[in-house]
């Protein structure tokens, strides 16, 4: 049935014709923008998923101009550590030409004076946009990634710097303290004492060390004292007890053992040592007749030194350890992050050296144990009684950190004795320089490594965004010629259906 009131026809070529408009439009809006995906009401799956892989785009290259920033900032660290390193070498060459009598060691303490300035200078200039990693203790964070989870929830990540404080600081305890850490530290004595020493480590006289009793007119003994052998055929010795005793320590005392000596005490061998560092053995072998009798065949002295043993234990920011001798020589050495018992030990000998007194020698040794030793001596007229504090800091922030390169403005080599300190702590601060380098070079290694990892991981997610949502370029543009066939068809067609009522008219003629 025909109608003039319905086209049928005009109305399905009518819709035909607004699809292929309507697909036409959304084609060239493709070509135009490049995107299959514009908006929402495009794909809204699709499009919310890149919306957030741009998102994450935007933070991670925020994240590689943070990580260019912190390289930076740690490339000009090491630069420091390391030229520090080598003004240290230096002073370490000055330090050894100043061990020999014959040099002028004025001018090589002006040479050492000049180089320590030139180390504070590139210390404090080591700093990239106001943040100097040589100075200080707290750590810095690098941001170093964002991770997001399953849940969508999104974490920042750091790389942390620890700051390698290469300042000359001196350490002072906190007002306050959460824990008492003076087990940690155990004195042999409360006393140093200048006098020698003896066997059972008390100031001579004392007690026999060898007694002689009997007939060594036919005896032979040989003695080793600490390496040196004195010898005495058969016939050669007294057969009175007394006498051979005065004989023996007469020919010990002659062979000038450096820091050994002997006493007849009525037929008693007393030995005493000086020697501030070193335990001495002494043993004797007796042969010939062997009427006489000695009480003992061996003997060790001790050492003059007290020891300070550091419990092995770990070490904590801001534990403090501090020893005052009565003679004014207060050393203290507050720990920073990551340090060790050996570097508080070595930290006291240095601040205890830096004080200058002549008549105070330290040495720094591990025992059968694995625990730190700090070894005191004194070789002054009287007695040194020394106490100890050691506390860990309440977190008041009152405490001061002792810097790295602490000890390195008490380095004098105008009197030998001084060469001698110097010489001993200068190994410490050259290793503190190095570790310092080392710890910078591998935490900038990290960083480039992450850098270049964000890198490729942002042209990751911008090549799967632009699989998501970039047009297909080829098959756009033949959609478009199909779409355009399509359009001249349907607008025929709807000319043709519009036609169909004039038909209609012929029957009425």
């Amino acid at each position: 049935m025909s109608s003039i009131l319905t086209n049928n026809s005009a109305m399905v070529a009518l819709q035909t014709l607004k699809s292929v408009n309507s697909s036409l439009q959304d084609t060239q809006s493709q070509i135009s923008t490049g995107k299959k995906v514009e908006s929402a009401s495009d794909n809204s799956a699709v499009w919310a998923i890149s919306k957030v892989m741009e998102s994450d785009v935007k933070g991670f290259q925020g994240i590689q101009e943070s990580l260019s920033l912190g390289e930076s900032t740690v490339a000009v660290a090491l630069n420091a550590s390391e030229t520090v390193t080598d003004l240290l070498n230096d002073i370490k060459g000055r330090i050894v030409s100043a061990q020999e009598d014959n040099v002028d060691r004025e001018k090589i303490q002006a040479d050492i004076d000049a180089l320590r300035d030139q180390i504070g200078a590139v210390v404090g200039a080591a700093q990239f946009n106001g943040l100097n990693l040589v100075q200080g203790t707290e750590d810095v964070n690098v941001l170093s990634s964002l991770d997001r989870s399953n849940n969508g929830d999104v974490t920042a990540e750091n790389i942390t710097v620890n700051r390698q404080d290469l300042t000359t600081q001196e350490g002072s305890l906190g007002t306050g303290t959460t824990t008492n850490l003076s087990a940690n530290i155990t004195a042999s004595s409360a006393t140093i004492s200048s006098a020698a020493v003896r066997n059972d480590g008390a100031a001579v006289p004392t007690a026999a060390d060898i007694g002689l009793t009997g007939d060594f007119s036919a005896d032979s003994l040989a003695f080793n004292i600490g390496g040196t052998s004195i010898t005495f055929a058969a016939g050669e010795l007294s057969a009175t007890a007394a006498d051979a005793a005065q004989s023996i320590a007469d020919a010990i005392n002659a062979a000038q053992i450096e820091g050994i000596s002997v006493n007849n005490n009525a037929g008693t061998l007393e030995f005493a040592s000086t020697r501030d560092f070193e335990q001495t053995t002494i043993s004797v072998t007796q042969g010939g007749a062997s009427a006489g009798t000695l009480s003992a065949t061996s003997v060790d002295l001790d050492q003059r030194a007290e020891s300070f043993t550091l419990a092995a234990t770990n070490v904590n920011e801001g534990d403090g350890y501090q020893i005052s001798l009565s003679g004014g020589v207060v050393a203290t050495y507050v720990a920073s992050g990551g340090e060790t018992m050996e570097d508080v030990a070595k930290g006291l000998k240095a601040a205890i050296d830096a004080d200058g007194d002549a008549d105070i020698r330290t040495l720094v040794n591990q025992n059968s144990s694995g625990e730190w030793v700090l070894n005191i001596a004194t070789s002054g007229s009287t007695n040194e009684t020394a106490t100890i504090v050691a506390n860990a800091n309440d977190g008041d922030g009152d405490a001061v950190v002792t810097g790295g390169l602490a000890g390195l403005d008490g380095i004098d080599v105008s009197t030998s004795e001084g060469a001698d300190k110097a010489l001993e702590n200068i190994e410490t601060l050259i290793q503190n320089s190095i570790d310092a380098a080392a710890s910078f070079g591998s935490v900038q290694g990290r960083i480039e490594t992450q850098s270049e990892f964000i890198g490729a991981l942002v042209d990751s997610f911008k090549s799967g965004i632009g699989s998501l949502v970039d047009a297909d370029l080829e098959e756009t543009s033949a959609r478009l010629q199909a779409l355009q066939v399509q359009q001249q068809l349907a607008t025929q067609s709807l000319s043709i259906a519009n036609q169909a009522p004039q038909n209609i008219l012929a029957l009425f003629r």
